[in-house]
């Protein structure tokens, strides 16, 4: 039997494909397929954005089938948009019938354990403890406590899309706009029954937190390898945020390492993470191209069965 399995992350903005004997991996892709458009507001998948996500499915099954990992070593995983729309089950059942894998909608308790799992797990040097896991999607923010697993997690209905759709109208967004999301996001966090303060080290994963990264750091193009375990002072990481949530979209996308299916949505997913590490205290952040992905591939290499 092979020793390859493959993972896929359906969030809100993405889809990520990852196929390998792990630790060693050979694909990591990225569609932006932005699944959530409008589902705050209308409770729904788009058509077209399921038509934008079947189509990078489509080309998802073809590599894991040049790859030879039969159906009972993949797991997909759907997490924010699928589990708050009224039409999840059409979207299922199209997964289902391109990949001949049954779709996991997680729990955000779920989604937390994985992303935990994902970015601990790939961290190079042994962190102090507790350890604050920041997971930044289009539709939802988990935040994940613990030292070798979850001790406390949650997941918050705030995201990249989900706030830029419902409070950042204007380009630049206005001050009233940003005030407006904060308040969202601080009103979120107040709920949160998880404390960033107790966290001895930060770590923040996906493509809010890579993206400012690499902004961050000006570098010419996107690399995984600049960004990946690169600790960033707290007080550079909110000097760049103030610097994105003022641009234009255009100025963004203008920026050579900014992907542009990010530009029009960093500015929210920004805010997010800047008041969780106002939160946390912390001076540096960690800074992980691990997360759900990862943890989802290593479930499977680890045992993990369909309908377990």
């Amino acid at each position: 039997m092979t020793s390859r399995v493959a993972a896929i992350d359906c969030g809100t903005n993405t889809i990520k494909l990852l196929i390998g004997a792990l630790p060693d991996v050979d694909v990591r892709e990225m569609r932006m397929v932005r699944l959530g458009q409008d589902l705050d507001r209308t409770g729904r998948i788009a058509d077209e954005a399921m038509t934008r996500a079947f189509a990078a499915i489509d080309e998802y099954a073809e590599l894991i089938r040049s790859y030879g990992v039969p159906p009972e070593r993949v797991r997909f995983v759907a997490t924010s948009a699928t589990r708050d729309a009224a039409n999840a089950d059409v979207f299922v059942a199209g997964v289902r019938e391109r990949l001949g894998v049954e779709p996991e909608v997680v729990a955000g308790a779920v989604e937390a354990a994985l992303s935990f799992d994902g970015a601990v797990r790939g961290l190079r040097t042994p962190p102090a403890t507790p350890v604050l896991v920041i997971d930044i999607g289009g539709g939802s923010t988990e935040l994940i406590l613990g030292s070798t697993a979850p001790e406390s997690a949650d997941s918050m209905d705030i995201g990249s899309v989900r706030m830029t759709e419902r409070h950042l109208h204007s380009d630049p967004p206005t001050a009233a706009e940003v005030a407006a999301c904060v308040a969202d996001i601080d009103a979120h966090l107040d709920a949160c029954p998880v404390d960033p303060a107790r966290a001895a080290t930060v770590v923040g994963v996906a493509g809010t937190v890579t993206q400012l990264a690499a902004v961050a750091l000006d570098l010419p193009a996107y690399s995984r390898e600049a960004v990946d375990q690169l600790e960033l002072p707290v007080a550079e990481v909110l000097a760049t945020v103030d610097r994105l949530v003022a641009m234009t979209v255009a100025e963004r996308r203008a920026l050579p390492s900014m992907h542009p299916g990010r530009a029009d949505v960093i500015a929210a997913g920004v805010l997010i993470l800047a008041q969780v590490l106002r939160r946390s205290g912390a001076a540096t952040m960690v800074v992980s191209e691990a997360d759900i992905l990862d943890g989802a591939a290593w479930s499977v290499s680890a045992g993990w069965t369909p309908g377990t």
